[in-house]
């Protein structure tokens, strides 16, 4: 007997050791090259990034999945308990492998042996954690074995909660949803805590396989996979039987997120994108979740769209009808020949439609779902034949004239049901921008017809002529160099020799006529480039170029005295920030598009605004004493020339170029702004809080048309954008900084005014500058006459070209 027990007990001790070396061998042998499983330590899960207008609704989202994190502390014990009952009932009291589960999992496969069916793994919410953190979805024994170690050592390097709370936002629950919370609004549009028993239950059931299980198109197994998680958490203790029930017997509807509220604003945001991607990378934004706080203000965002629109379309109605969108064979299966025609750039409520039947007073057209409706002749007598260079011909007599059976055209409903109008998209393009002058905030942005048809920002990125809204600054470095608004300079044909082989420069007057002798004030009113030419001339070219560069016009510009007629180039956001500084005072603003960037746990990492603020937070802060803050921006000008520019400008607006403006009856300044063969048109003003720019021109630089300006193309679209901006709101005046003295002086002239004068005006003056009677007038030889009439001021509001 005792030699029994000594054998057994050798073959025992035996078998312990080739065991344990049989386990060190296996252990070694799927425990070589894995993953560093201490990276899930610190490991934050990609969340969508979310760029908001400033009022909170949203612009856009960037994300290459699209996910809500939320710390498993804040997630309701109900949702927790659902997925504990469906995926790991043992969790808090397993080491990272259910042994039981194993077991019941190979009792599970070895049944279904022969039925084709997927094997059933038993994992762990922890070997969930390894297989999607760090190994993949092989199907193997291979990756099981390594599955388990590193489940092993997670449950040994993290706590359970920790290993729960990247389950939960990790796991992918179908709708393109990653993570428990982003499902809950995706199929229920509720955030976590809103959650029902029955919907907790049903997200709880989708991680085994989320494809098969969808509300709608798998409606029956999606509901009995529910019922099944609700009955595991009945056994599991988490409901009562009562509640249990309630939640079986309630239907499985679901709710799709709302439409949240958005504000359009496609070359707002792209610029914003670039920006983040410029200073954070490409992985911060789209993996980092920031929350970006924009500036756009969503009503003028809707503005400048709704301005720039109808401008656009305004200027391609008088210009002709230029073509149609493509052609397509009208015969039998058209509607799916149109459904693949290249249609881009529609607005939001045309759509395209092939001609099917031309007669003489309608056409009939036919749409991509297979319906039908008419175009009649009267709502295509706008779609004159363009013949020559920008000329048209007359209105069309019959349809015909117009379309052919194939043509692919937009067309856009009208008040009568079936009966449609005739749309093209323009050729011509352009660009509006709004910035709160105080501050350089953008509150508005808008860089061409369509973003889809076109990515390309004409307000940050076309780098075009300014020509005569150039003026200002030439205007304004007068100001600073002893003029006054009525100083008066030589409106009649100009040369300069520009040198060696470049012989005379020879500027012209738009429709060539001159006023003689008249006042710095007129000269800007009526644009007149002679003017303007003679007096760069007498201050130099060195000091406008500095003036233009403090304002952030144009940097390092030729010193060559068409610079002062707009011959350099610049972007429509820069000339409007410079004009936003004119009204500010003469203030340096930098125009931003963010105000705030918090990054994922809510922490601030970027502020436009970095001036600190003591007492806009805790018991010192009340709406009754706000908080005075420092100023400091950078003085660009003295106020008081500024001002007389400011002044000069609101006079554009009120009998200048920008006169039609001004039927508003608000506070208002700007100017206009065409090139050589008005190849580029511009309105660049403001009000007294508000500073907006407007530029229209082809991409490919060409000719507008002979009798197009500033004043005829961008000159309505400011308007309509200010009547829609300002209206209920009080008429703010500009406010007239200390050191100015309004004088009554005759606007002709610009001599002190007598009794009675019908054309008095109030001029500003520096203290010291006022007129006295005998004033001068620049001639451009460098001294001054004593010419006291001028020429006759009735001639019409025109711009300047270069």
């Amino acid at each position: 007997m005792a030699r029994w027990l000594i054998k057994t007990l050798v073959l025992l001790v035996v078998v312990a050791v080739v065991g344990i070396t049989g386990v060190i061998g296996v252990l070694w042998h799927f425990g070589r090259g894995l993953p560093d499983y201490r990276q899930l330590a610190t490991y934050e899960p990609p969340v969508m990034t979310r760029v908001q207008a400033g009022d909170g609704s949203l612009i856009a989202e960037y994300a290459q999945e699209r996910r809500v994190f939320v710390p498993v502390d804040a997630m309701p014990k109900l949702v927790i308990a659902a997925f504990l009952s469906a995926e790991d009932k043992n969790f808090y009291t397993h080491p990272g492998v259910d042994f039981f589960g194993v077991a019941r999992a190979m009792i599970q496969n070895v049944m279904s042996v022969g039925e084709n069916r997927r094997p059933v793994g038993g994992s762990t919410i922890t070997q969930q954690v390894a297989k999607n953190f760090l190994l993949g979805n092989e199907v193997s024994l291979n990756r099981k074995a390594r599955e388990a170690i590193l489940a092993f050592r997670i449950e040994h390097a993290l706590s359970k909660d920790r290993i729960l709370e990247l389950y939960m936002n990790e796991i992918y629950l179908g709708q393109g949803s990653y993570g428990v919370a982003a499902a809950a609004l995706n199929y229920f549009n509720k955030s976590l805590d809103q959650l029902t028993v029955a919907e907790a239950a049903y997200l709880g059931g989708l991680p085994k396989a989320p494809s098969s299980y969808h509300p709608i198109r798998q409606a029956a197994a999606a509901k009995a996979r529910r019922d099944y998680v609700i009955s595991r958490m009945q056994e599991d203790g988490y409901i009562n039987g009562q509640q249990a029930t309630a939640a079986m017997d309630t239907p499985l509807v679901m709710r799709p997120a709302s439409e949240t509220r958005v504000t359009e604003a496609q070359y707002f945001a792209e610029e914003v994108r670039r920006d983040i991607l410029a200073h954070f990378g490409e992985s911060t934004l789209y993996r980092g979740g920031l929350s970006i706080r924009t500036t756009l203000d969503s009503k003028l965002q809707a503005i400048a769209d709704t301005s720039l629109r109808d401008g656009l379309l305004a200027y391609d109605r008088r210009h002709g009808w230029h073509g149609i969108i493509a052609r397509i064979d009208a015969g039998d299966g058209w509607a799916d020949r149109l459904k693949a025609a290249p249609v881009k750039g529609l607005y939001a409520t045309w759509r395209p439609t092939v001609v099917l039947k031309v007669e003489d007073e309608k056409a009939e057209i036919g749409f991509a779902d297979g319906s039908t409706g008419t175009l009649p002749l009267a709502e295509m007598r706008w779609a004159r034949p363009i013949r020559g260079h920008q000329t048209v011909g007359p209105q069309p007599a019959k349809v015909a004239e117009v379309l052919k059976v194939g043509d692919v055209v937009a067309v856009e409903a009208g008040d009568q049901k079936g009966v449609f109008s005739l749309r093209q998209i323009p050729e011509v393009n352009g660009a509006v921008v709004a910035i709160d002058p105080h501050t350089g905030r953008v509150l508005a942005m808008t860089g061409g017809w369509s973003f889809e048809a076109s990515q390309y920002n004409r307000a940050t990125q076309a780098y075009r002529q300014p020509g005569s809204s150039f003026k200002p600054f030439v205007y304004l470095t007068a100001m600073e160099n002893g003029y006054t608004p009525s100083s008066r300079v030589l409106d009649a044909p100009f040369a300069i020799d520009q040198g060696p082989g470049l012989g005379l420069w020879k500027p012209g007057n738009y429709g060539g006529t001159f006023l003689g002798p008249s006042t710095l004030r007129t000269g800007v009113e009526k644009s007149k480039n002679m003017m303007t030419a003679r007096l760069a001339s007498q201050i130099g070219m060195g000091p406008i170029a500095d003036m233009a560069q403090k304002f952030g016009v144009v940097d390092k510009m030729p010193l060559q005295l068409s610079m002062a007629l707009g011959a350099g180039e610049t972007t429509l956001l820069r000339i409007t920030t410079g004009y936003a500084e004119l009204v500010n005072g003469g203030k340096k603003v930098t125009p931003s598009l963010i105000d705030r960037i918090q990054d994922r746990n809510g922490k601030t990492i970027y502020r436009h605004d970095t001036r600190d603020c003591e007492t806009c937070t805790g018991a010192e802060a009340n709406v009754d004493n706000p908080p005075s803050l420092p100023d400091t921006r950078e003085q660009l000008a003295p106020a008081t020339s500024v001002y007389q520019m400011v002044s000069i400008l609101q006079g554009v607006v009120q009998h200048g170029t920008g006169i039609a403006i001004n039927s508003l009856g608000r506070p208002l300044g700007g100017k206009t702004g065409t090139t050589n063969d008005s190849n580029d048109t511009w309105f660049i003003g403001f009000s007294p809080d508000l500073a907006v720019g407007v530029f229209m021109g082809f991409d490919t630089p060409k000719s507008l048309g002979q009798r197009e300006t500033g004043a005829t193309v961008a000159v309505p679209v400011f308007k309509e954008f200010m009547a829609a901006a300002l209206k209920d709101q009080p008429a703010i005046p500009f406010r007239v900084p200390p050191g100015i003295r309004l004088v009554r002086v005759n606007e002709e002239t610009g001599l002190l005014a007598s009794a009675g004068d019908r054309h008095a005006i109030l001029e500003a003056f520096k203290p010291g500058t006022e007129p006295t009677g005998n004033e001068g007038v620049l001639d451009g030889s460098g001294s001054r006459n004593d010419i006291e009439s001028v020429g006759a001021r009735n001639t019409p509001a025109t711009d300047g070209l270069y």
